[in-house]
């Protein structure tokens, strides 16, 4: 009798679903496994072999066959060693097998029979849980992982006797159930805070700008400035993730294998800071086999790159469709997979390579030099930035306490009512910000009169803006308006918007 047992594997984070099939029948002792697999899949066999033995499962000597299908599909991972084990043992007659039905299997196996965590947990309990399928078997360490599914009942285990133990005995299976782990929200961080930055009014409220609608941002100033303490501190005034946001990025971890087993749904924004020494397939992904870049790590939270004009130019450009797309994709002989990078972009940088200029009492760089320091960033990076802010060097003065200024929490909650705003305006649009605006939506929620059209116009002109540069102004006016509580954008919003672009035309328009 054929025995079935359902898995998954991977593509991106997403999951496909497996099914593992068993017989048992007369002929040589053999054990064969068939259904396109890979390397680690076909070690698989070895070490089931020897872990059924080693947990006491006497096998027949018979010629046992196992296929994955379907077959087309190529398999890879170690995520598949428990179900072949369930299976054969199944087709043995060792498990009931009305007790495998409507349950996904997930887990390795050691010699010993010890139940290995593996990545990809929650990828494939959620796959499962589409294709009706809402009952998962896991890894005791990817239990709370898996438990971030509210429809799916969650099992852990240890080992691969205890497993059997509890399929041949409902009742204690059911009092092995690991409850749905989900809280609504995290102790809050307060070692960062915005009232540590003083003087740099204007940097902070770019960065409440930027927070508010998800737009990109970039600093640029001299040395010492604070450009790097304001980027760090902006998850502070971001907004708790919802639920879909907190599942997709706990997904996108999981797959990468850096998802604390202790720690289940990750419910704070992502903040990835890379050295500019990152090659262009860690940022964006890839591999021999592919996974997520820093891009996908920094997926509905903040990417900063700090010392941008440091980073390779070819590097920084690998990022520009990823920016238009919100999505990575990377392709190989053997198929494509896609990760999602709906991120925002905070980027610092010194104006030349001493960051003095313009003050030339100081800055000592050529103007040829200057050149092809800020030559690194292109144009069109350039036009993907939304938001582009000086950092003046902070006076004596500006560090007293009564020039404080403005903390996170004050910040965060002015953030949050614009958000708010947003996720109101667009509930039947199927996007969250400001900063997703595209077509006939920006025309629809960014109308402007007459008078504002015509300012429009005139910068257009005056600073050659592109299309794009265009679309982000109005992206960055309407979130200015959202901040202010305004469901009409005035001239003021669009004219602080269309100063934030005339930052980068100052240190770029003479190239």
């Amino acid at each position: 009798m054929v025995a079935k047992v359902y898995t998954g594997t991977t593509n991106g984070i997403e999951g496909i679903l497996v099914c593992v099939e068993a017989d048992i029948s007369d002929g040589l002792p053999m054990f064969d496994m068939v259904g396109y697999l890979g390397a680690e899949v076909k070690e698989a066999r070895e070490r089931v072999r020897t872990a059924l033995k080693n947990s006491g499962f006497r096998l027949p000597p018979s010629h046992i066959t196992v296929n994955l299908s379907p077959a087309d599909l190529r398999k890879q991972g170690n995520y598949f060693d428990l179900p072949i084990a369930l299976s054969v043992l199944a087709a043995a007659g060792f498990v009931r097998m009305d007790e495998l039905e409507n349950k996904i299997f997930i887990g390795e196996l050691g010699l010993d029979g010890k139940i290995r965590p593996v990545n990809g947990t929650l990828v494939l309990a959620e796959c499962g849980q589409k294709a009706g399928i809402k009952k998962a078997v896991v890894p005791k360490e990817n239990a709370k992982e898996a438990a971030c599914l509210q429809e799916t009942v969650v099992y852990g285990t240890k080992t691969l006797k205890e497993i059997v133990e509890l399929l041949n005995n409902p009742d204690r299976l059911e009092e092995n159930r690991q409850a749905v782990l989900y809280e609504t929200s995290d102790k809050e961080d307060d070692s960062l805070d915005y009232d540590e930055l003083y003087g740099q009014e204007r940097m902070k409220r770019a960065a409440m700008v930027a927070s508010a609608g998800f737009h990109n941002l970039l600093y640029i100033g001299q040395p010492g400035s604070g450009k790097s303490m304001s980027a760090k501190r902006i998850p502070t005034i971001m907004p708790e993730m919802t639920y879909k946001e907190q599942l997709e990025v706990t997904k996108i971890y999981s797959v990468a294998g850096l998802l604390d087993y202790k720690e289940g749904l990750i419910k704070k924004r992502p903040f990835r800071s890379p050295h500019h020494t990152i090659s262009a397939t860690a940022l964006a992904g890839g591999g021999r086999f592919p996974k997520p870049g820093e891009i996908s790590l920094a997926h509905h939270g903040v990417l900063f790159l700090d010392e941008l004009a440091e980073f390779k130019r070819d590097t920084l450009e690998i990022m520009r469709q990823p920016l238009e797309d919100g999505k990575v994709t990377i392709s190989r002989v053997n198929g494509s997979c896609s990760y999602p990078a709906e991120f925002m972009l905070v980027a610092a940088m010194n104006p030349c390579p001493c960051g003095y200029f313009p003050d030339r009492s100081r800055c000592r760089c050529s103007v040829g030099e200057i050149r092809r320091y800020r030559d690194r960033i292109s144009r069109p990076m350039l036009d993907r930035i939304d938001i582009c802010t000086e950092a003046f060097a902070v006076k004596f003065d500006d560090l007293s306490k009564a020039k404080k200024g403005a903390d996170s929490s004050s910040m965060r909650a002015r953030v949050t009512e614009a958000i708010n705003r947003q996720r109101m305006r667009y509930k039947d649009e199927g996007i969250l910000f400001n900063s997703q605006l595209k077509g006939s939506r920006l025309s629809k929620y960014c109308n402007l009169d007459q008078q504002k059209e015509e300012l429009l116009r005139q910068a257009f002109e005056s600073m050659g803006l592109s299309v794009r540069a265009r679309d982000r102004i109005l992206r960055v006016s309407r979130t200015i308006a959202d901040l202010e509580g305004s469901e009409q954008i005035k001239e003021a919003h669009l004219a602080e918007a269309i100063s934030y672009r005339s930052i980068d035309r100052k240190y770029w328009g003479d190239m």
